[in-house]
């Protein structure tokens, strides 16, 4: 089964990231389907939030290329959404959860940022559609982890993309909202989306996503989970390091 080519929903092709000298993607190519759950699995410092980041220009790139539903990155970037990592949030900040999801409707409502009724309509919608209606007018750091999660997955359903990027969603977050998160995004994949989520555990992956990219700086396998995450693959990716694999995983791995 190959994703490459206008069946993808995210590629790149041999992408290399750096930080100053030091490689944090070297010559990386992989793609990712439409219609899949996917992740992107490694060890730290794999490169797998670098990779994302790349993707959406929110870093510069080396060398090499993303393409979104076949298309340049750059030309396409209202084709896709991004959840960045927790830490990247101010939590303090005196924003309601209504009016982060509202961030979703700012590039159909222009550069003045004023939304219309259907815009509002849509933001109703999707807090609806994450359970988080009864929140609206809750300050976004009051809220618990797995509740924080789903309103930034409200606001990439506000930006109504096909293609949706998270960057370590679950960190944080107990097993219990971890799972309802997972069958949210499993439902929207069934609708019609394409999602690739970073995530640390390999069990899991194995358990409830179709596709992973197995990465440490360079791509180690990227395919249908089963053989993408083989043991041989795992074990050539993570040489011997079992920390944040989670048990299972370890354990398979020896």
């Amino acid at each position: 089964m190959s994703a490459a080519g206008p069946s993808s929903a995210l590629e790149v092709r041999r992408l290399t990231v750096s930080y100053g000298s030091r490689p944090a993607l070297w010559d990386v190519d992989a793609s990712f389907p439409r219609g899949a759950l996917s992740a992107i699995v490694g060890p730290n410092g794999a490169g797998k939030s670098t990779l994302l980041k790349a993707a959406v220009g929110l870093l510069p790139v080396d060398a090499g290329q993303a393409l979104i539903e076949g298309q340049p990155a750059s030309a396409a970037l209202d084709r896709v959404s991004y959840v960045p990592q927790r830490d990247a949030v101010d939590w303090d900040f005196p924003i309601t959860v209504r009016e982060v999801v509202e961030m979703g409707r700012y590039r159909s409502a222009g550069w003045v940022r004023r939304l219309r009724p259907p815009d509002r309509e849509i933001v109703g919608e999707c807090l609806e559609r994450v359970g988080m209606a009864p929140f609206a007018g809750r300050q976004i750091g009051r809220l618990s982890g797995g509740q924080r999660q789903r309103v930034f997955i409200a606001r990439a359903l506000a930006q109504r993309a096909p293609v949706m990027l998270l960057d370590e969603p679950f960190a944080g977050v107990d097993a219990r909202s971890e799972s309802a998160l997972l069958d949210l995004l499993r439902e929207l994949c069934e609708q019609g989306g394409s999602i690739v989520v970073v995530h640390h555990d390999i069990g899991i992956v194995r358990a409830r996503f179709d596709w992973a990219l197995l990465l440490n700086v360079r791509a180690v396998s990227c395919g249908p989970v089963a053989e993408s995450l083989a043991v041989a693959k795992l074990r050539q990716a993570y040489a011997g390091i079992a920390e944040g694999m989670g048990e299972e995983a370890a354990a398979w791995i020896g």
